[in-house]
């Protein structure tokens, strides 16, 4: 039967399937013809030029204050200073900063729009709390108004997460240039979110509850804590049970436990979503215990804990930022402070607004979080770091992104300031060699009203 014909069976027969099932039937059949396509598309519309006169921020080396940058077939040939390309056509930026694409990783771009109007809002799928074949980026929404706006503040790539249950799904990166969702994905599946169960006390007595059948014991909290760590135990136990069975050959194709396959052998980490001290020591614990690659995303209290996450080598990608603090006691800094405390324990930090709907919209914010930590003591280039090469490196697409260096993706955008300061703004940019446009919902406002009549 052909992905075509399975489809239009299960629609006609009512058949209950999620979205990403569908997906993957329709990918069989067609992503290999788009992705040819938009290879060509974007390889055709990619041009050799020389960027020179620019203050190149090359992220994983120095700063050149006057640097050049030799871009051919859409990938950075030679970085330095004062370089010659003979019939090359030449662009002086006179002085303005260069840096490559940001990076905003635990997002809901591209799959939330409007936070009010529900047919908007693709981040959660609905079903069971374990649904590892789940594909976020096959939702993204390619027309989104939100992806503009926040590409003209310098975010290149996006990593939208999939929400709802425990294990939530699969994640990919997504580079915010190409007609389609085939033509945007960069890497998939990128990383499995885990949303790790709450361990939150309620040490309420009964007689504060108005419905008294809600109260739950001190020793019940615990147990229901205990049988839902279990259940995350048994649900990552039997997806190696499936794995060995699969490579012996001894079991039919499950699409969930296939999903899961990536994650068994290693070939991608586990963000696991964390906010509270008990769940990130819990978290840690869990992936010594079963060898597994972690990266905690959340991370509000993960300072107190900074030399653990250091040694066991976990990255935070740190969406706490604007969080109020977590406890009465904690001065109002706390989360401000809390990135320079990782990073001296030996962490790296990634920045992130988070994945819940109602900061995609702030999504275009991103790298003033990790501004307001700079003010507070991690160095700038650590903070750029978080927006760029430590993202790229977690979703293991270091090769080709995240710093400008020869041999890499020609994808860098150009400020007339620091992008940290607010006050600077994005002038131009480059996706995969390819310059894109910064015209947005805002800009088309901004021109259409700055001509308005003026008043009799």
């Amino acid at each position: 039967m052909t992905a075509r014909n399975a489809i239009a069976w299960m629609i006609m027969n009512k058949s209950p399937v999620k979205f990403s099932t569908v997906a993957t039937a329709f990918s069989r059949a067609v992503i290999p013809v788009l992705l040819v396509v938009g290879s060509l598309a974007q390889s055709v519309s990619a041009e050799s030029l020389l960027l020179s006169n620019a203050v190149v921020h090359t992220i994983s080396g120095a700063t050149l204050t006057a640097g050049s940058v030799l871009v051919k077939d859409g990938k950075i040939e030679a970085v330095g200073a004062q370089l010659t390309a003979p019939g090359v056509k030449v662009i002086d930026l006179q002085g303005q900063h260069l840096y490559p694409g940001l990076i905003a990783l635990n997002s809901a771009l591209g799959l939330s729009e409007i936070e009010a109007v529900r047919s908007t809002q693709d981040t959660t799928e609905s079903g069971e709390g374990y649904q590892p074949d789940v594909q976020s980026w096959i939702a993204v929404n390619p027309d989104s108004e939100i992806i503009p706006v926040t590409r003209a503040n310098g975010i290149t790539h996006t990593e939208p997460a999939p929400q709802g249950g425990v294990v939530a799904g699969l994640s990919g990166l997504i580079a915010f240039d190409g007609w389609t969702v085939e033509q945007m994905t960069v890497k998939h599946p990128g990383a499995l979110h885990v949303y790790w169960p709450s361990m939150e006390l309620d040490t309420r007595p009964k007689e504060k509850f108005k419905d008294e059948s809600k109260f739950k014991s001190l020793e019940d909290q615990a147990k229901e804590r205990q049988s839902k760590l279990k259940a995350l135990d048994d649900f990552f136990l039997e997806a190696r049970a499936y794995a060995k069975a699969r490579t012996a050959g001894n079991c039919e194709l499950n699409p969930p436990w296939e999903a899961m396959l990536p994650v068994v052998r290693g070939e991608i980490p586990v963000a696991v979503h964390a906010h509270d001290l008990r769940q990130i020591k819990a978290a840690v614990k869990w992936a010594q215990t079963n060898d597994y690659k972690i990266i905690l995303e959340g991370g509000r209290d993960a300072w107190q804990v900074a030399d653990l996450l250091a040694a066991r080598q976990i990255p935070v990608v740190y969406e706490a930022t604007w969080a109020p603090p977590g406890r009465d006691s904690d001065p109002y800094e706390v989360n401000f402070r809390a990135p320079e405390v990782l990073r001296k324990a030996g962490v790296k930090v990634v920045f992130s607004n988070g994945s819940d709907s109602f900061n995609t919209a702030m999504a275009k914010n991103l790298p003033y979080a990790a501004a307001q930590s700079v003010a507070f003591g991690l160095p700038e280039s650590d903070a750029l770091k978080g927006l760029t090469l430590y993202p790229a490196q977690l979703l293991g697409v270091a090769e080709k992104l995240g710093s400008i260096e020869a041999g890499k993706e020609a994808t860098f955008f150009v400020a007339d300031g620091s992008i940290l300061d607010i006050r600077a703004n994005v002038k131009r940019m480059w996706i995969a060699g390819k310059e894109v446009s910064l015209a947005s919902r805002h800009t088309r406002f901004y021109e259409k009203y700055k001509n308005r009549p003026l008043p009799n």
